[in-house]
């Protein structure tokens, strides 16, 4: 018997959109519209195809031509950007979706956990939701009470286990739902970032749960940006960009090819400004690398280039938001070290290292802009760069911070004097 339990040959998943014209100030060209988009769906549905609200429609997608193989008993991170087609993959290898090209072969029962709470029902208690959750992920009665100890245990919510779940936070919801997943004796698990809701203790948990279900000869299929845990707990990672499967191998390999497409990732357009431009913007690590995870406890590095017409009292100002849109930190080079933008026109390029901050794990955002001192914004870009902190060291050791070793919204302190450098003729984006 074949130990391949996953087999994708050439598999594609394509999605029609639609777009939606600005509105008509005219009532007549208004109707004519409506009339000519009833007309179109019409059509579309006599055809057999899907009918899609808007004026214009386009097709996206989302995977094109990926092969790959997955063997029993392999525990596989899948990564990629966000919209890299990860979760319609993994959709697709949960029966959810039906692909539009290609096909997959899979040997075995499938558990997917591709959305907190999935399958909870918000005016039941937790106990019934266990034995709820349980039937729709296809467990038997028996095996659902057989197990429920162990599920509650795991799940660390048993005060709570008779109270209706509309009560619960996110991060209970994650637990009790994870519990019972990583619980079913199938022969395949599929969990899409789930772990991002958990703290750093239920998520070292999920991770050894993952690896006991490995071990036992299951197979373990993860999809998460916490490339520390992906590190810790797989050998094999694919990585997807654009749909497409770029890497399939080993996960050191596949990592460092992940971080490489930072630097080659097409930047959205950022426009212009009259005095002073932004030109890109990226988080460094270490060795000065492009880079989308931060370490807490390390420098934070931010390598910027800009363009500036040569105008005197030009500030660069940079704020840092968390997942919750809150600034938690702001910047500005001539106000706080008396650094304005250089007076000669040209490309230049800084580098802000700032000091060994332990920010809470999530996601982080930069926005830069380049001012003239207390009087106005000249070029803004909110989200220039984002950035995610992991729960985890890269040896899999929750962080376990102190309190007062995090830091609020306040003037960031710069760890190294800022300087702006030319950039030679064609270097910088």
């Amino acid at each position: 018997m074949s130990d391949t339990v996953i087999r994708a040959e050439n598999l594609g998943k394509k999605f029609i959109i639609g777009h939606q014209e600005a509105r008509d100030t005219m009532f007549r060209e208004a109707m004519m519209r409506r009339a000519r988009n009833f007309l179109r769906r019409g059509r579309d549905i006599l055809s057999g195809q899907l009918a899609v609200d808007g004026d214009t429609s386009e097709e996206v997608w989302a995977l094109r031509d990926v092969n790959f193989e997955i063997k029993r008993g392999e525990l596989v991170s899948i990564i990629g950007h966000n919209g890299a087609g990860k979760t319609t993959l993994l959709k697709i290898l949960s029966r959810i979706t039906e692909p539009t090209k290609g096909r997959v072969e899979i040997r075995g029962r499938v558990t997917s956990l591709l959305e907190v709470g999935t399958g909870f029902h918000p005016e039941l208690t937790g106990r019934e939701n266990v034995f709820l959750n349980g039937a729709i992920l296809g467990m038997t009665r028996t095996e659902v009470r057989d197990r429920f100890e162990e599920i509650v245990d795991f799940s660390g919510v048993r005060k709570f286990i008779d109270t209706p779940v509309k009560r619960y936070s996110v991060g209970m919801y994650a637990r009790l739902a994870f519990a019972v997943a990583a619980h079913l004796e199938a022969e395949i698990l599929v969990i899409d970032e789930v772990l991002a809701v958990g703290d750093a203790e239920f998520q070292a948990r999920c991770l050894d749960r993952m690896s006991e279900v490995a071990t036992s000869g299951r197979t373990v299929l993860f999809v998460s940006h916490n490339l520390a845990a992906v590190t810790a707990l797989t050998k094999r990672a694919i990585v997807f960009r654009s749909g497409q499967l770029t890497f399939d191998g080993p996960v050191e390999s596949a990592l460092a090819h992940y971080s490489s497409s930072f630097s080659r990732a097409e930047r959205r357009d950022w426009g212009r400004g009259r005095q002073a431009t932004l030109i890109s913007a990226e988080l460094l690590d270490e060795q000065g690398l492009p880079t989308e995870h931060f370490m807490p406890g390390t420098p934070l590095r931010l390598h910027v280039v800009l363009e500036t017409v040569g105008l005197r009292g030009m500030s660069l100002e940079v704020v840092l938001r968390n997942e919750y849109n809150l600034p938690v930190a702001f910047y500005s080079s001539n106000i706080f070290n008396q650094v304005p933008l250089p007076g000669t026109a040209g490309r230049y390029e800084c580098v802000l290292t700032l000091d060994s901050y332990y920010l809470a794990s999530g996601e982080y955002f930069f926005d830069l802009q380049t001012t003239m001192t207390n009087v106005s914004i000249d070029h803004r870009v909110d989200s220039a760069v984002h950035f995610y902190v992991d729960t985890c060291s890269p040896d899999g050791i929750p962080y376990n911070f102190k309190q007062g070793q995090g830091f609020g919204s306040q003037a960031m302190r710069l760890a190294a004097p800022i300087e702006f450098k030319p950039v030679p003729d064609g270097e910088g984006r």
